[in-house]
């Protein structure tokens, strides 16, 4: 079984935990509330905004007060901060002698808003639900670290595909909150070309399904989920793994199958809208001379979502005053857009803007 679990640990992008004995400090979960949360709109507010999140290790202060060892991490589309608790993401770095020892590091790993065991459509406003955008999932985020967690300074913030545009988001709305900043997959402009098509293919395909009901259906709208699902395996995939676990007709729609099954399984319809949705304002470009801590971009050159050839990275890391943009060659090792979920692939880049940025 451990075998398997190890090999399984290979398709990260796609599994939501792996099980194990953590070598680090127990977990602590917990919720914020946030009261009469004011949303990018303008118009619209929630009585009562909760935040999940997840902390692994004890805060730690200088003789000033401020905090010297937090470090949030956030997480991609549909996802939660549970998912970094993995074999391979929390296994790789939160041990001891690790890069983010928890031991010596206070981690934070929220859900945003709209996703886990955050606020969101399905707890029952369905799609009355605030629009909300990445703006304002930032926005709670800092007042959970700030306001509830006590945290007036970050060691790092770090994200994985819609986790690392919110790192960029981060890095001009609070520029002097953070030490380092490593954004993992993902571009510091509008979501316009491929990506948004992808995204707004898949909200079309859930709203076209009659059983969607605008919103209001008792049971899984399947056919327009199924469609949309075919937008998550676009971007999650990478040919190279892909042909590699199934090189045959019948293993590949196998693992179709099984993936179809375990979205399924894990998908809300409405909560799906929104998750894609929330990136239609999200632009950092015009900010990114703002940002003051050292960045390293990272992304691997087998990402759907963010292909290399773009070279919009070439060009825009160029505005971000300490800024490095690392392209990771296709390796064994990279898995397309989930690389991001691999330490093993980019901890040594990890590691230099740590210590680039020690004190």
């Amino acid at each position: 079984m451990r075998i398997l679990l190890l090999l399984t640990g290979l398709c990260f992008f796609y599994l939501r935990g792996i099980a194990q004995t953590p070598n680090y400090p127990t977990p602590v979960e917990g919720d914020y509330v946030i009261h009469h949360f004011s949303f990018q709109s303008g118009d619209t507010t929630l009585p009562d905004l909760r935040l999940h999140y997840t902390t692994i290790g004890q805060l730690r202060k200088d003789a000033q007060g401020r905090v010297v060892n937090a470090v949030i991490i956030m997480h991609g589309t549909t996802g939660n901060g549970h998912q970094f608790l993995s074999a391979r993401f929390a296994g790789g770095l939160f041990g001891p002698g690790q890069l983010l020892d928890a031991g010596i590091y206070y981690i934070i790993l929220p859900d945003a808003i709209g996703h886990g065991k955050s606020s969101k459509p399905s707890d029952g406003l369905h799609m009355r639900f605030p629009k909300y955008t990445y703006d304002d999932m930032v926005l709670a985020q800092y007042r959970l670290v700030t306001e509830h967690l006590g945290v007036n300074h970050l060691r790092l913030v770090m994200g994985t595909s819609m986790g690392a545009m919110h790192t960029w988001v981060w890095g001009y709305t609070y520029p002097d909150f953070m030490d380092a900043l490593m954004p993992l997959a993902s571009l510091p402009v509008a979501i316009a070309g491929r990506n948004r098509m992808l995204r707004k293919m898949a909200i079309d395909m859930v709203e076209m399904d009659p059983a969607w009901k605008d919103g209001e259906y008792t049971e899984e709208p399947k056919v327009g989920l199924m469609g949309a699902i075919s937008s998550l395996i676009f971007m999650g995939s990478s040919p190279l793994q892909s042909q590699k676990r199934a090189p045959t007709r019948q293993q590949a729609e196998a693992e179709l199958a099984k993936l179809e099954k375990n979205y399924l399984a894990s998908l809300d319809a409405n909560d799906l809208i929104y998750q894609f949705d929330a990136s239609r304002n999200y632009d950092p470009s015009p900010h990114l001379k703002a940002i003051k801590a050292p960045l390293f971009a990272v992304n691997s050159a087998d990402d759907e979502v963010n292909p290399p050839e773009l070279h919009i990275l070439d060009e825009k890391i160029k505005e971000v005053p300490k800024g490095r943009y690392i392209l990771l060659p296709i390796t064994d090792q990279t898995s397309g857009h989930g690389t991001h979920s691999n330490p093993a692939v980019w901890g040594n880049y990890l590691k230099e803007l740590l210590d680039d940025t020690s004190h």
